[in-house]
């Protein structure tokens, strides 16, 4: 490999001219070595949000992540191994429902999961929300865990698509998230890496969704599809709308709280409806169902008759977590404080902006300002109403819990800064809106 002038290569992008793969591999390995600082990788990274990487770029650029570390081989696990992951939005906990869903119904799930990226939720802080919950396992562990329970949830080891690693991390705290060819490149590098044969993608668009237009999650999801595809691996996505939050329940504790409720039979309709025609197409590609509707109903009947309940009562033993709170989660301790955010006035909501409600959930302790920063799990907000609901004046629209009683007002404005009251009843936005294969993009209405 060539030897070159890091600044040089900074330069070079900043100045909206390509870089070779060659190019590319230099930089992503000497990242990885520990041969670059942060402050230069961010300005990479920042120059590619501002200008772009053309196809030839994103894909060395996934393929120099990917390889960052280690592949896993899951051959010796029997069965079609297949994930799924979401491009982040709020109230989305969706993995921790399908999963053992999924599982229960025959199917290999390799989870690796990403933390908590802007205002929006991660998938390992609202595992780690259980009590002794392990996520790091280490991959003699992570196969081992996998060929007992047909499921594994953890996060990237030092092993997996280290560069990926470092570099999700500082698009967090660098503005650098919502770039299409970089999203695509920390996706679908770590998802190769797990050792996967299909994999299941749900595009999110709207407020509270990185991609705001369902133009952008169209280019985004047939970018991650063709990815996918050209490593041999089969890859569906759906776009699903991120213009309120999903679920009534924002936080890592009380995500889990209703994901539990969805897997007794309860739940909100909007959160089941996603994460069974998510999971339907995961039983598809898994070759236990011949078509994806069949795969839906088999994701409904593991609810109903207990066995995807029981499977995530199994991995949260076998990962170290109390299974206690599972079954009372009542007796989870509440966080120190409350309070209510009332509608400013009457009528019908409109709107709500998800993303102010994520980053109220950032403020109130749930999420991450920068890296280090803790997660508070029983911070969150509770809704109370959602678009398309009747309010009064004064009437409570959501509760929010935290332990900083200095976010208290600041979030109360936020949110209701955030909700939008209106004379006339809207329509419900469109939840899941277009289907795409290796075929091409297909629309597809479930309001």
């Amino acid at each position: 490999m060539n030897a070159y002038n890091i600044a040089s290569l900074i330069r070079k992008k900043r100045d909206r001219e390509s870089l070779s793969p060659d190019e590319i591999k230099y930089l992503i390995q000497r990242y990885s070595k520990d041969g670059m600082p942060d402050y230069q990788m961010s300005a990479f990274l920042m120059a590619a949000f501002l200008n772009g990487l053309d196809d030839r770029e994103a894909a060395a650029l996934t393929h120099e992540m990917l390889h960052s570390g280690k592949v896993m081989d899951l051959s010796e696990v029997p069965g079609i191994k297949v994930d799924k992951h979401s491009t982040g939005g709020v109230g989305d906990k969706t993995s921790l429902i399908l999963a053992p869903i999924v599982a229960s119904c025959g199917v290999p799930v390799p989870m690796i999961s990403g933390r908590a990226l802007g205002h929006t939720g991660g998938t390992l802080d609202k595992l780690e929300s259980i009590p002794g919950f392990n996520v790091e396992l280490d991959l003699e562990r992570y196969v081992q865990v996998l060929k007992q329970q047909n499921l594994v949830l953890i996060g990237q080891t030092d092993e997996i698509a280290p560069a990926d690693k470092r570099m999700y991390a500082l698009r967090d705290v660098t503005a650098t998230v919502e770039s299409i060819p970089l999203i695509a490149g920390s996706i679908m590098s770590k998802k190769l890496a797990e050792g996967i044969d299909a994999l299941v993608l749900d595009v999110k668009y709207g407020s509270g969704a990185f991609m705001k237009t369902r133009e952008q999650a169209l280019e985004l999801a047939e970018k991650l599809v063709a990815i996918g595809e050209e490593f041999g691996k089969r890859t569906i996505a759906w776009l699903t709308s991120m213009e309120q939050p999903l679920g009534y329940k924002i936080g890592n504790w009380l995500e889990v709280e209703e994901s539990i409720d969805c897997l007794n039979g309860g739940g909100p309709e909007d959160v089941n409806r996603v994460s069974h025609q998510l999971a339907g197409t995961m039983i598809y590609l898994g070759g236990k169902a011949e078509s994806i509707d069949e795969g839906v109903e088999k994701s409904k009947a593991a609810v109903s008759d207990g066995t995807a309940m029981q499977k995530f009562r199994d991995i949260v033993e076998a990962q170290d977590g109390e299974v206690y709170y599972l079954d009372h989660p009542d007796a989870y301790p509440a966080a120190g404080l409350s309070f209510k955010v009332n509608a400013p006035a009457g009528g019908y909501i409109t709107a709500m902006d998800a993303h102010t409600f994520g980053d109220a959930g950032v403020e109130l302790g749930a999420g991450r300002k920068s890296k280090d920063d803790e997660i508070d799990p029983h911070a969150g907000i509770i809704l109370e109403r959602k678009i398309g609901d009747d309010v009064k004046e004064g009437e409570t629209i959501a509760r929010c819990c935290t332990n900083n009683e200095e976010a208290t007002d600041r979030v109360r404005q936020m949110l209701q800064d955030a909700v939008t009251v209106g004379s006339s009843r809207p329509e419900t936005p469109a939840l899941i809106t277009d289907m795409v294969t290796r075929d091409g993009a297909t629309s597809w209405s479930s309001s």
